[in-house]
């Protein structure tokens, strides 16, 4: 099989394409033939050595696909060879094949694609379970979405409108502004065009219940002054690279709550709960990644390239099959 191999840590341009022999799934793993994987920013991390885990090199990067099953192992249940299957896992996707446990996929709803299924898992479960059980956003209320022309971000866009947000995006381009337009974006800000905080005052005088930040950096703060009194300001990731520092006054004089979100930290009920509607907002067709750019194996490194500079509006993905 051909397969994307990180030989050593460093930028997306270290990464070459091998032939490697097909994995073999052990007990309760299966093997999956992948038809398109997603590239996400952990993705750049990981390469250069820099993700929260570290994975020796040499290794398969790619954290998120999907395919069709090949063959199980001698331990699995509840899935079979032929069905369509999107997973994740922390490695491996870059690659015509993949073994992984039999709990890390999902089946593919009918009329659902490929290429949607394998960009849908990863941004629209982070986004959809940071709203209902971290922000815990209600229909009506507003809330302001950072990096919203990104795969987190524009999911958020959609899925916030879904509950009944009011959402305000920022982004940093009219092209990802329009996309946070046409996924249901309220009032549209773009951070570089002036001051950020002037411009979320002016957006949102009263106050968001909420805040969604994926990026960090700099639009943190002004985020966090444009909440009103006991808003939720929800850190998801740092895509700026640079972890923000928060003037805690802020938090004591308007009550507000700085919560993180980590899928481990999620109650198990409402991590059930959220799952199945989620599922049921995709598979009616009700909500749906946006997918800005395509690209063969041979050119992954690319396809990060585009991710870790932030120019990509929504998904990335890469497809085996072109």
């Amino acid at each position: 099989m051909r397969a994307v191999v990180c030989p050593e840590f460093g930028t997306p341009e270290v990464l070459r394409v091998e032939r490697r022999p097909a994995p073999r799934p052990g007990e309760a793993q299966v093997r999956v033939r992948v038809h398109a994987a997603a590239a996400n920013f952990p993705d750049v991390l990981l390469i250069a050595g820099r993700y929260q885990i570290t994975v020796p090199p040499p290794f398969v990067p790619g954290s998120e696909f999907a395919g069709v099953i090949t063959e199980l192992g001698s331990d699995c249940t509840g899935v079979a060879v032929g069905d369509r299957v999107a997973g994740t896992g922390l490695y491996g996707a870059f690659a015509e094949e993949i073994v992984v446990p039999a709990t890390n996929l999902t089946p593919i709803p009918e009329g659902v694609d490929d290429r949607t299924a394998a960009a849908f898992g990863v941004a629209y479960r982070t986004a959809y379970h940071s709203l209902r059980s971290v922000a815990r956003i209600r229909a009506g209320e507003t809330v302001v979405v950072l990096g919203a022309g990104g795969g987190v971000g524009l999911a958020a866009v959609q899925l916030g409108a879904a509950l009944g947000a009011e959402v305000v995006a920022v982004a940093s381009s009219a092209e990802k502004l329009a996309a946070a337009r046409s996924y249901g974006a309220t009032r549209l800000i773009d951070h570089r065009a002036g001051e950020l905080r002037e411009a979320l005052r002016a957006a949102v005088p009263g106050g968001a219940a909420a805040v969604l930040d994926p990026v960090g950096g700099d639009l943190s703060e002004p985020a966090l002054r444009a909440l009103g009194r006991g808003g939720r300001f929800v850190t998801i990731g740092y895509a700026s690279g640079t972890v923000p520092r928060i003037p805690l006054n802020l938090v004591l004089v308007k009550g507000l709550q700085v919560l993180g979100f980590q899928f481990r930290d999620l109650d198990p009920d409402e991590f059930e709960r959220n799952e199945k509607e989620l599922a049921g907002l995709l598979a009616d067709g009700r909500v749906a990644p946006h997918i800005g750019a395509v690209f063969p194996l041979e050119h992954t490194a690319r396809a990060l390239r585009e991710v870790a500079a932030g120019r990509a509006v929504g998904k990335v993905l890469i497809d085996m099959t072109a």
